[in-house]
């Protein structure tokens, strides 16, 4: 006696977990989409021109991003590059960003761009927005954490500001030049 047996589910006994997987992977990728075309919207609108960040070309999971560096410090009105890679587990995850110029602060590796900033790391929250991180990449510029530096020189002339700055503007125009 033959039964009524839907072809297209007979074959796909053995394989519905990674069916089940793969669907749950493309609901979550949408969720990350969804939210970045939320954050995107919020900073094209929002007024605050020393902050921006938009997608490098078509892939929305790669941000390209630049803050300009807070009055009143030596980073004043010094523009800065960074890169912005949003896991697929974004907002529960930290976006990976990275400085694409050079900075010479003590919290960044020089010669890499990486940043050591807690809120990327363990004090990460979903609450946090690309914003939120800009925003808090500008503060850093100007209050480092001299406890954990990444750039062992750059600490060690913090507390000198004029030596700081002028080793500071030497190798920002340096890599504006090879830019």
């Amino acid at each position: 006696m033959a039964q009524n047996v839907n072809p297209r589910l007979e074959g796909s006994s053995s394989n519905s977990p990674k069916r089940s997987e793969d669907m749950n992977d493309r609901i979550e990728s949408n969720k990350v989409v969804q939210r970045l075309q939320k954050e995107l919207m919020s900073l094209m609108m929002s007024c605050d021109e020393s902050v921006s960040a938009f997608p490098d070309g078509d892939n929305l999971f790669r941000w390209v991003a630049t803050i300009v560096g807070p009055k009143d410090t030596v980073y004043e009105n010094l523009k800065y590059k960074l890169s912005m890679e949003f896991p697929r587990g974004y907002p529960y995850k930290p976006p990976t960003v990275t400085f694409l110029t050079p900075c010479f602060h003590p919290n960044v590796d020089f010669p890499s761009g990486a940043i050591c900033l807690d809120i990327l790391k363990e004090k990460w929250s979903a609450m946090y927005d690309v914003k939120a991180i800009l925003i808090s990449l500008q503060s850093l510029l100007g209050e480092p954490n001299n406890e954990s530096p990444l750039n062992v020189k750059a600490a060690q002339l913090w507390p000198r500001q004029e030596v700081f700055k002028a080793t500071l503007l030497s190798t920002y125009k340096e890599s504006e030049s090879t830019l």
